[in-house]
């Protein structure tokens, strides 16, 4: 079944009819993500899994073994488990920086900000609604084991986000995965601030 989406509904957004940027799509017309992607974020998420390893390494090599373990599951590039949709509502959303690309921080573990899944349309949407960088986009479905994420990410005390292919600094990509029972990790590869991975643990609140 052909779904038409506005640009607007991609990204969630209010006040969407003076964003900045050249527009890359005015519609979504699929529930392929392959075909929404820019060929930069169908890379970057191609190589999830090495860039993970990656992280991890750099990670342990800056002395951050102990809290790599001590995050269980939630580190472990294979511990997803067959995908169940996460509920729509409030969820904990707790932010893991891993490694440093540029040599700052290797390991970085914030407090729980908020975030809220809904439903857009036949799909679902993710954002973040706390915190300083804030993602904000589609699930798209994918296989047994994950939905897709794509979108842009919020900065400081801007009110809305850019559209998805206006910057590429922005557009993110990333896998939501189940890596246990009631608890969902957004894995975001090579995003271009701060860290190799960023891993988003999301847990309903309540949970």
């Amino acid at each position: 079944m052909r779904i038409l989406l506005p640009l607007c509904a991609l990204l969630l957004l209010t006040g969407c009819n003076s964003l900045p940027g050249k527009t890359f799509v005015d519609t979504l017309e699929t529930r392929d993500w392959r075909q929404v992607a820019t060929a930069d974020d169908r890379e970057r998420l191609r190589g999830w899994r090495a860039t993970f390893e990656q992280a991890l390494r750099e990670a342990r090599e800056a002395g951050h073994g102990g809290q790599l373990q001590a995050l269980g599951a939630l580190a472990d590039p294979d511990a997803a488990l067959p995908f169940t949709a996460a509920p729509n509502g409030r969820y904990r959303c707790r932010i893991v920086k891993l490694g440093s690309p540029r040599g700052g921080l290797a390991y970085v573990d914030y407090p729980a900000f908020e975030c809220r899944i809904r439903a857009e349309r036949d799909l679902q949407g993710l954002a973040k609604l706390t915190g300083s960088q804030r993602p904000i986009g589609l699930l798209f479905p994918d296989d047994d084991l994950r939905q897709v994420f794509l979108g842009t990410l919020v900065l400081g005390d801007e009110t809305r986000a850019m559209r998805y292919g206006a910057d590429p600094q922005r557009d993110m990509i990333g896998a939501l995965q189940q890596h246990a029972p009631g608890r969902w990790r957004l894995v975001l590869p090579r995003p271009h601030f701060e860290s190799t991975l960023d891993l988003i643990e999301l847990v309903p609140v309540g949970d």
